[in-house]
């Protein structure tokens, strides 16, 4: 059974634009709806013809805050997320907790209006995990990739334990957070054209406790769920993960 997370109170609008503001330029009402046309319905199908599936959809919470966790393929799991969970879907959008070196440049300039927000993920700054907090005080919906970066073999999956302090901080806050795992296939280890594609939600999880064989358990917990995830969106596009 999915676990839906309850809503959480707001925090104030104010503080949470000035410390938005500190990071990125929020989502901009016409770039968003554009970006979501251009890669949505051009880039996705135009590439991806094979067909994209979206599979267990139902354990996807569609109020209150939800921490997705994907696996990191491809540059296009940051399209396929928002295909899977965005507005279109679940009337709200994606977050993106980036690394800093993808929010330079023209590429840093759009991420920067499209609701993405930068992190270091070895030594997260403050700025960037109150940030994150309040995003999932107000119920919103927060993507972070576990892995920290793309991984294209079959190797076995390694996680950091930033996502799981994460959790723990929000829980300590008094914010109930479903963990998600995604998994996301692709028909080739670098998608070609043409390609199948398909992403897998797996059942959310949660913090048992505070403490650090707490957070421990969980990011064991997560790796268990991305790995059957993932096994299943391969499947999916005919392409059996090979992983032992």
């Amino acid at each position: 059974m999915a676990v839906q997370g309850s809503a959480a109170p707001h925090s104030s609008p104010v503080a949470l634009t000035e410390r938005e503001r500190s990071l990125c330029h929020g989502i901009n009402p016409w770039l968003a709806p554009l970006a979501m046309l251009l890669t949505q319905d051009v880039a996705l199908s135009g590439f991806f013809f094979g067909g994209v599936r979206v599979l267990g959809a139902e354990h996807l919470p569609r109020r209150g805050p939800v921490l997705l966790a994907p696996t990191h393929r491809s540059r296009w799991d940051a399209l396929m997320l928002p295909r899977a969970a965005g507005r279109r879907v679940t009337g709200r959008d994606c977050r993106f907790m980036v690394t800093l070196d993808e929010m330079t440049g023209l590429q840093g300039w759009f991420l920067q209006r499209l609701g993405c927000f930068p992190v270091n993920p070895r030594r997260p700054t403050p700025a960037s995990l109150r940030f994150a907090l309040e995003l999932l005080e107000d119920g919103q919906q927060l993507v972070v990739f576990p892995e920290g970066r793309i991984m294209q073999d079959d190797g076995p999956l390694r996680l950091m334990q930033g996502l799981a302090r994460l959790t723990a901080l929000a829980e300590g806050q008094g914010v109930a957070v479903p963990v998600v795992p995604v998994g996301i296939g692709y028909g080739h280890g670098k998608p070609r054209l043409g390609d199948q594609a398909a992403l897998c939600f797996g059942e959310p999880l949660r913090l048992q406790g505070g403490e650090r064989e707490h957070v421990a358990a969980l990011t064991a917990q997560l790796l268990r769920g991305l790995e059957a995830a993932e096994r299943t969106a391969r499947a999916a596009v005919g392409r059996p993960l090979q992983r032992p």
